[in-house]
């Protein structure tokens, strides 16, 4: 104080001194004590395992298959989708892959993924294509998102193969136009070998118009716009326009059609995409059925479901072959669906077609012994003042005639 005083300091200004002094103490300690807490509550985030509550509510509202893991991989939380692998909270993560890839994740001190094939629930025979992703959320925590993309994966490749077999298809016919034009032309001068290949190419020019066909009918059903003309659809005018489109093909195969069951069943739908599936349908069970023997349709209303049987007394399919012969492009028999001009895309539409109309189908089948299709719809009332029996009674005797006429050689 005298060593103030004698610097000719005021007493007033000695106490702003001492106050300024004082406040930037106070300040330092206030800072001192601050990063003390913040620097105990790092500390204590770092060493932490218990889940923030953020984190929690996003893991139960995922889809996919998520979970948190600390650094010795045990789970400590996780989403309702990540026992599908097996994941379960309180147990540690098994799959070695995904330890891998944690263990990356926390390496590069940020995130890591990758795609693997894991298992569900433990079952070998059960491989799953995901895409996993491992982020860092706190030193000792680190957050796994499982995706499946599976069906993806799937669709993609079908997509492929679409192409690819579309392409192969499409070229064989064309190839067969090329080859028989050339012939015409070298042959030219000999009127009988002309006609012989303007047939062939005809066959072949037919057999061409019937695949794009086909394929531009399933491209229709797989749009979300498939069905155009949604009306009730009567199930007996359906079948007796399927019958008459075949009863020349199968009076020329000395196969018989009888139709029975239930009548006056209605669905809701498109009539024209019904009228086809039925008569791919019939069509197959034709071509596949021996000379002599009969194809049966059948109908069945039972509750609010109306079912649609085609049976034939064929050679049948191998249980090999029934998981595979909805597929495009799929023939269980290369050889007879080739002879038959079959173009492997008619049991594919029926099935996309089954489904547009919120059914299913279903097949039973016993090789040497035959087939039956069975289609299941939703069943509706009929429309108030619609009778189609009469209509459906002229198609079938038209029909009949038709098939009267092939059998006395009237057809040409």
């Amino acid at each position: 104080m005298n060593a103030l005083y004698a610097e000719g300091m005021t007493l007033p200004q000695i106490a702003l001194l001492a106050l300024a002094v004082g406040l930037a103490i106070g300040v330092g300690l206030s800072l001192l004590v601050a990063w003390a807490y913040r620097a105990r509550a790092r500390v204590a985030d770092e060493s932490s395992l218990v889940v923030p509550d953020g984190v929690t509510a996003v893991l139960g509202s995922m889809d996919d298959a998520a979970c948190v893991v600390d650094s010795s991989g045990l789970v400590l939380a996780a989403s309702r989708a990540a026992s599908r692998f097996g994941i379960e909270v309180g147990a540690p993560l098994e799959n070695p892959e995904l330890r891998q890839l944690v263990r990356g994740g926390r390496a590069e001190g940020g995130s890591a993924s990758e795609s693997l094939r894991l298992t569900r629930g433990g079952l070998s025979l059960d491989p799953r294509l995901v895409s996993a992703r491992a982020s860092v959320i706190s030193p000792r925590m680190t957050l796994l998102i499982i995706r499946d993309v599976t069906e993806q994966e799937r669709l993609d490749q079908m997509r492929r193969d679409f192409v690819a077999n579309t392409s192969h298809e499409l070229k064989t016919p064309v190839g067969a136009v090329t080859l028989l034009a050339e012939a015409i032309e070298s042959a030219a001068d000999d009127p009988a070998q002309v006609r012989h290949f303007a047939s062939r190419i005809s066959a072949e020019a037919s057999r061409l118009g019937q695949l794009t066909g086909r394929i531009m009918s399933l491209s229709r059903l797989q749009a979300e716009d498939a069905l155009s003309d949604v009306r009730p659809v009567a199930i007996d005018e359906v079948l007796a326009t399927a019958f008459e489109a075949h009863v020349v093909q199968a009076d020329s195969a000395g196969v018989e059609i009888a139709r029975g069951g239930d009548r006056g069943a209605w669905v809701r739908g498109d009539s024209q995409i019904l009228i086809e599936a039925f008569g791919n349908l019939i069509a197959n069970a034709v071509a596949y059925s021996p000379k002599g023997s009969r194809v049966g349709i059948g109908v069945k209303v039972v509750d609010d479901v109306v079912e649609i049987a085609v049976s034939d007394q064929g050679i049948g399919i191998a249980e090999s072959d029934r998981e595979r012969i909805f597929e495009r492009f799929y023939r269980a028999d290369e050889a007879r669906s080739r002879r038959t001009g079959g173009t492997g895309l008619g049991l594919a539409i029926v099935k996309h077609a089954t489904q547009r109309h919120g059914g299913e189908v279903r097949l039973w089948s016993r090789p040497g012994r035959g087939s039956t299709f069975t289609i299941r719809l939703p069943r509706i009332d009929a429309p108030p003042r619609i009778d189609t029996d009469k209509k459906n009674k002229k198609r079938e005797r038209k029909a009949a005639k038709a098939a009267a006429r092939v059998r006395n050689g009237e057809h040409e």
